[in-house]
């Protein structure tokens, strides 16, 4: 009998419509406009179905990849749905924003020959499909145990917590600083890489799920956490990291110099994105400077540039050290963003008014590697260059806000601000509390969050099932 011939692999990996960039450079719509059936079928098909899938270990939310993809070419969504959400309560959101190329997509058998799956492209267009049907499928909680959890922050690593402890019969509560559920998903990424109505269809979500949401709360003011342990039986503090890093450099306190985490906030508030009625303009800045290579540069930089200024990224090192992802980074070349490489900025110069109006800059050249793997700038000596700025974005990163650690008596807390906590429990030095996401790490990756989510409820769950 002949031999039976082995499936020819597919390394055609079907790219996903963008808007073109001369259309989407002007308008805050999503830029990606996610898979057609027929191409979604067609690139979950590729898949291997392999007997020890990597990418399912690779996954920091421990998402059923195959089982999920394997729906999608049997054109069985809702069945697929059910296989995606059973490990992710925000698929939609994590579709758009999570670094696949970084987690599952990178131990796909597929890799090494340049046709990996795309993992996230697929789990976007279960999300969406299941929105476009106009209900959702809720799966079965069981009857309560009596146990009360309290969430401090709505992010990813807040919400993850609440979606698994929910439908293991907990009650949790979510108290939240700001006026809506979300975190950096709703403040701090772009309408033009994640709609606010995404986000807040997924809370919405957790909410016919039982999940209560309290907003206006800041805990660490409004009430303290021992005060709210004599009311929960446990808690977990997912409050992210919401302090912004400066560089220290004279000029930083001029008008126009604002922190990513102001620039973005200010953009979704201004432009009406969260509240359409209090939409109003923003400063019509001519030119834009952003500090720093990571995918919050990129944001900043791009929303610049769809604000009508010509945007800039200044960055000490090379593009092939640019931190960001490379979808990120490819889009905002395409967009017209300009990138200055190897600069280093080391003075605001301010006009009559106190706003900005020049940055001085070294150029640099790249010596040896550092701590980070990456080789470090050294500046070059009589290079300093003046340019013309009416604003400047500092996108260097951010630490956990000290309020709530330096109002909690017994909370261990790291050199940087960040709460102490088990890597694998998220336990922390405080009985009954329990701490996960950017305020442990500094500031990650959403799925990072959502990862140490899911490990403390987990260990939340066992410690109130031994009540």
């Amino acid at each position: 009998m002949p031999e039976p011939q082995k499936k020819k692999l597919d390394l055609n990996r079907r790219e996903m419509p963008k808007q073109p960039p001369e259309v989407r450079r002007h308008n805050f719509n999503e830029v990606a406009l996610g898979y057609p059936v027929e191409i979604a079928v067609q690139e979950a098909k590729r898949c291997l179905q392999c007997k020890n899938p990597k990418c399912v270990a690779q996954c920091p939310v421990e998402i059923d990849i195959p089982g999920f993809i394997k729906s999608i070419a049997e054109k069985d969504f809702a069945a697929g749905t059910r296989i995606l959400k059973d490990k992710n309560c925000l698929p939609a959101m994590c579709g758009r924003v999570c670094p696949q190329e970084e987690q599952c997509e990178e131990v796909c058998v597929l890799v090494k020959k340049g046709g990996q799956i795309a993992v996230g492209r697929l789990e976007r267009f279960l999300a969406d499909w299941e929105a476009e049907q106009g209900k959702l499928e809720m799966p079965k909680i069981p009857p309560s145990t009596g146990r009360k959890v309290a969430v401090v922050g709505g992010g990813p690593a807040g919400l993850t917590v609440a979606g698994d402890l929910i439908k293991l019969g907990h009650q949790v509560t979510i108290f939240e600083a700001l006026h809506e559920v979300g975190g950096v998903l709703i403040y701090g990424i772009p309408e033009f890489r994640l709609p606010k109505v995404i986000v807040k269809r997924e809370v919405e979500y957790l909410k016919k799920l039982g999940v209560e949401v309290v907003t206006d709360y800041v805990v660490g003011k409004t009430r303290s956490i021992d005060s709210l342990l004599e009311e929960f039986d446990a808690i977990f503090v997912g409050s992210g990291a919401g302090l912004p890093w400066f560089m220290d450099v004279p000029g930083e306190n001029l008008n126009g110099v604002y922190s990513a985490n102001e620039y973005l906030t200010r953009m979704n508030l201004m432009k009406g994105f969260l509240f359409p009625q209090f939409s109003t303009p923003i400063k019509n800045h001519k030119r834009v400077a952003v500090i720093g290579g990571g995918n919050v540069a990129m944001d900043c930089a791009r929303t610049a540039l769809r604000l009508g200024a010509e945007s800039r990224i200044i960055y000490r090192r090379s593009r092939q050290e640019l931190p960001a992802r490379l979808e990120e980074i490819e889009n905002a070349e395409e967009e017209g963003v300009i990138f200055d490489f190897l600069t280093l900025p080391i003075r605001y110069i301010g006009d009559e008014n106190g706003w900005v109006k020049e940055i001085e800059y070294l150029k640099m050249k790249l010596g040896e590697p550092d701590s980070s793997g990456r080789r470090r700038p050294v500046p070059i000596e009589g290079s300093e260059t003046i340019i013309p700025m009416d604003a400047v974005v500092c996108a260097i990163g951010n630490s956990p806000n000290p309020l709530i650690a330096a109002a909690t008596p017994g909370l261990e807390v790291g050199k940087k601000g960040n709460i102490v906590a088990d890597e694998e429990t998220g336990k922390t030095s405080k009985k009954r509390v329990w701490a996960g996401g950017d305020v442990v790490t500094g500031a990650a990756t959403v799925i990072l969050a959502m990862g140490a989510g899911r490990k403390a409820a987990r260990s939340i769950h066992e410690y109130l099932c031994s009540l």
